[in-house]
């Protein structure tokens, strides 16, 4: 056998397999954040750890009320008082009854009453501003019913029936809520007298009329006895019995009654 004298051919160029070079991994230093930069919750500080999550402060709930929200309190707010607007232009029934010209109005009465609470001294133990919210609110279903007096035969039981059916009428109004379950609350506790506040309210409301009742008398040269007599004897509270000695005093010093 011959034996060939031809070397083997080399490869062609090119086809050479060649291991890719092997890259090793370039170990770089953290990053640091630039000075007054803040790290975002959560991403790497400059120690590497992440950066705890902050909670974020709770948002007022008026302020993310939906708008529609807040126009519907605003209208049950603005209708609210638009029906109270009568407290001002109804007239207190007994002075109509007794031919007074330009007698005072319901919300005069309670203004006044109101007041009272505010400048009363020498009230231990008694919470002066719930005392102005009672004489503020005391009336208010008249708002609706009108000024039922004791001259329109009316028995007290239906009154009161009509006052609370009329305060729930105008609590809806309102729009229910917190300050319309405070306004039945206080209209309540005058109406059934079961708090000192609601006694001392109870005695201003007399002492109150009482002292109109002496203003007309020296305006009109009327003779109002029928206001005084009803009163008379009636006052629960040293103060509602020392402003009543009061206004008594001064009539009889005025008027000689």
């Amino acid at each position: 056998m011959a034996v060939s004298s031809r070397l083997p051919a080399p490869p062609a160029r090119g086809l050479l397999r060649r291991s890719p070079p092997r890259i090793l991994p370039v170990e770089r230093a953290p990053r640091r954040l630039a000075s007054g930069a803040r790290a975002v919750s959560g991403s790497p500080g400059p120690s590497g750890s992440p950066v705890p999550r902050r909670t974020p402060a709770p948002l007022d709930a008026a302020a993310v009320a939906p708008p529609s929200s807040k126009a519907s309190s605003a209208a049950s707010a603005i209708d609210f008082l638009t029906l109270c607007h009568s407290l001002k232009t109804t007239k207190r029934k007994g002075w109509i009854n007794h031919s007074i010209k330009g007698p005072e109005s319901i919300a005069d009465h309670m203004y006044r009453m109101a007041l009272m609470a505010l400048i009363a001294d020498d009230l231990p133990a008694v919470n002066r501003e719930r005392c102005i919210k009672i004489a503020i609110v005391h009336d208010i279903a008249e708002a609706i019913v009108g000024d039922i007096t004791p001259s329109d035969g009316i028995p007290k039981a239906e009154k009161s029936r009509r006052e609370q059916e009329a305060l729930d009428e105008m609590c809806e109004v309102l729009g229910g809520g917190p300050t319309a379950e405070e306004i039945k609350e206080l209209w309540e506790e005058y109406e059934n007298n079961s708090s000192v506040e609601a006694n001392i309210v109870k005695d201003f409301d007399k002492v109150e009329m009482i002292l109109q009742a002496l203003e007309y008398e020296k305006e009109h040269g009327k003779v109002l006895d029928e206001f005084f007599l009803s009163t008379a004897g009636k006052f629960q509270t040293e103060i509602g019995k020392s402003w009543a000695a009061e206004v008594n005093a001064r009539r009889t010093k005025t008027c000689g009654q």
